[in-house]
């Protein structure tokens, strides 16, 4: 599924930059030109509100003269848009173009009806997320019936070494793709730091259980509770996950036991439904 990629050094941003070890360890082609615009489109998609030239030429240590035909030219292609305040800032366009990648839609598809019974019948929220260059990203998500909820938005990034879906991603990987994975991980806002100890013994226990069962490291009040959704490589592909909304009046939802069963359930249907079967038979 990957080929064979090179890429250089990151900075503690995790964007591009070539040092001393680039020049005794340089790729066998490169193109400085699409680096730059990479590197701008990296850069941007950890910002709310956008950058200037100024600011994006400081984050990656270029000078303005390197970024500004760049991103006039990003701009131009409709991949970057500037505000009245001369603030660059990403499109959907990159979304879109996800979305349109048939094995991404094909899932989607195919768990848009799970979930959307999977809501009904737990009365929580779920969301469906998959790993993208060493970071966590939500594809879909299906509201709760309550009369409140709690849920991620689609697109949103999500932490790779301490939430449920993170575990869950790189628990049921095989050691060199999770060490790919953790390589190329960049941290999101407000990430919590796990040793690489802390991380083996959360991720074998993640093994074991068959699920991650965490309460968030983000809001308080939240039971995360993720399944592994497998393809037919036997890999895991993507995560189910519930972020379980404990209440405590008379119209109380399924209790958390019972809504691990159904997420489990449909984790496995849809693993099913992905050309996975390597479940057990029930006897």
């Amino acid at each position: 599924m990957f080929s064979h990629l090179y890429f250089y050094p990151r900075t503690s941003n995790g964007y591009c930059k070539k040092t001393a070890a680039t020049k005794t360890a340089t790729p066998r082609y490169s193109a400085p030109a699409l680096e730059k615009g990479l590197d701008i489109l990296e850069v941007l998609s950890d910002s709310y509100d956008g950058y200037t030239l100024n600011e994006i030429s400081k984050k990656l240590d270029r000078s303005m003269n390197e970024i500004f035909r760049m991103v006039v030219t990003l701009e131009r292609r409709g991949w970057v848009q500037v505000d009245e305040n001369d603030r660059y800032s990403l499109t959907l366009r990159m979304f879109e173009l996800a979305h349109r990648h048939m094995p991404l839609r094909s899932l989607v598809s195919m768990a848009m009806p799970l979930m959307k019974q999977l809501v009904a019948k737990a009365r929580q929220s779920c969301h469906l997320t998959v790993v993208q260059d060493g970071r966590v990203v939500v594809i879909a998500q299906i509201d709760s019936p309550e009369r409140w909820s709690f849920g991620l938005k689609v697109g949103a990034l999500i932490g790779l070494r301490d939430t449920a879906s993170g575990h869950v991603l790189l628990a049921f990987r095989d050691d060199s793709d999770r060490d790919r994975m953790l390589a190329m991980h960049g941290a999101v806002e407000g990430e919590s730091a796990l040793t690489t100890a802390q991380l083996n013994k959360v991720l074998e226990q993640v093994r074991k259980s068959g699920y991650a069962e965490t309460p968030s490291q983000q809001v308080k009040g939240i039971t995360n509770i993720a399944y592994p959704i497998f393809g037919s490589n036997n890999n895991v592909i993507a995560c189910l996950n519930v972020p379980y909304l404990e209440r405590v009046d008379l119209g109380a939802p399924p209790p958390v036991e019972d809504v691990k069963q159904i997420v489990d359930g449909y984790a496995k249907k849809l693993s099913e439904m992905m050309g996975y079967s390597s479940y057990t038979p029930a006897p």
